[in-house]
């Protein structure tokens, strides 16, 4: 069927505002591409091709476990089939929500101010409406001994209750010990807490035999001293992070699955793909989009100790065809428990 000059025309015009749309969306996929394939080392056993795999998902089966309010660090995610205990601050049988998220909403109101100090830090919820019957939306408040160590009455699949931990000002600070000074991280269970638990299973172990950091590389002229990238600079090489391991040897280690993926920021942490890799973002890595499960974060003043590392001599390598810079003397970490008694002022 013919068309008048004036609607070819249009026609014209329309695809000429797509092209640039659908170049920035192919800009988009290929830094997405290009960003995953940088982080993977080659797998030469089977834990590595497993991780590799991990990187398989899809941006729709990503996209569809992220939550309200996780692209801002409101997280509320606890534990399927867990149960804690501990002293009950408020009784889920006159404490009733809908879903976890309100039961957890409401544990994190417990907690003065930003990142305060809380007066709940555990929170059981039971959300499945056949199996909970009478006992269905009852949200239990709980104040555990330690945190980072909690009473729990059991876990399994014929578990009703879904539990997780809120960590306050001070709590949930794991110091990443190095030759070259020590990280401290806040960890984020409720971003993240299936990662968080592996984190306590290697604190538990009181050893860290194998973990190490093996990739540095740092901001060059791409992104500035606060993490933002300079305007019209590429997105790398060199990609902003160090990256390294958090495998223990002797523990066993399960696949840890996609959870709560915010833009990655300047001292975030974040597994490659399911882990045991992960690496510390020297940047704002806005181009990144929710692609990594960010379960921990550095310490500002800390940002020091990573900068430095970072720093340290390279050599080159090709990763999936990908240069990468890799440590020409691998830093081993060691992973403890914050202790209280040193300077906190901050945390």
């Amino acid at each position: 069927m013919g068309k008048k000059q004036n609607d070819q025309l249009g026609i014209g015009s329309r695809r000429s505002i797509l092209i640039p749309i659908l170049l920035s969306v192919i800009s988009c996929i290929l830094v997405y591409t290009v960003s995953s394939w940088a982080l993977r080392r080659p797998t030469t056993t089977s834990s590595e091709l497993s991780v590799g795999s991990s990187m398989l998902l899809t941006r729709e089966e990503e996209s569809m476990d992220v939550g309200e309010g996780e692209e801002t660090g409101q997280c509320c995610r606890g534990l399927e089939h867990l149960e804690l205990w501990g002293s009950a601050v408020k009784w889920g049988t006159d404490h009733k929500f809908n879903t976890a998220r309100e039961c957890c909403q409401a544990c994190k109101s417990m907690c003065s101010g930003v990142d305060g100090p809380c007066l709940c830090d555990s929170w059981v919820f039971c959300g499945d409406r056949p199996l909970c019957g009478d006992k269905f939306g009852e949200c239990w408040l709980k104040k555990q001994k330690d945190v980072l160590l909690p009473a729990w009455q059991e876990s399994g699949d014929k578990v009703i209750w879904t539990s997780g931990l809120i960590f306050g000002k001070g709590v949930g600070i794991v110091s990443l010990e190095t030759e070259y000074g020590n990280i401290r991280i806040k960890l984020l269970p409720d971003c993240a807490p299936h990662s968080v638990a592996y984190i306590v299973q290697i604190l538990g172990a009181r050893h860290c035999a194998g973990c190490r950091f093996y990739r540095a590389e740092g901001r060059g002229h791409i992104w500035d001293s606060a993490g933002d990238h300079i305007a019209e600079a590429s997105f790398g090489p060199p990609y902003a992070l160090i990256q390294g391991t958090l495998e223990a040897e002797g523990l066993p280690f399960k696949s840890i699955p996609v959870e709560a993926c915010p833009t990655l920021r300047r001292g975030s942490i974040a597994w490659v793909g399911a882990g045991p890799e992960f690496f510390i973002s020297l940047a704002n890595h806005r181009e990144w989009e929710r692609a990594y499960t960010v379960f921990a974060s550095v310490l500002p003043e800390d940002m020091m100790v990573v900068e430095k590392i970072a720093g340290l001599p390279t050599r080159s390598d090709m990763w999936n065809g990908i240069n990468v810079s890799v440590l020409e003397k691998p830093v081993d970490l060691k992973m403890k428990r914050f202790s209280q008694t040193m300077e906190s002022s901050t945390i």
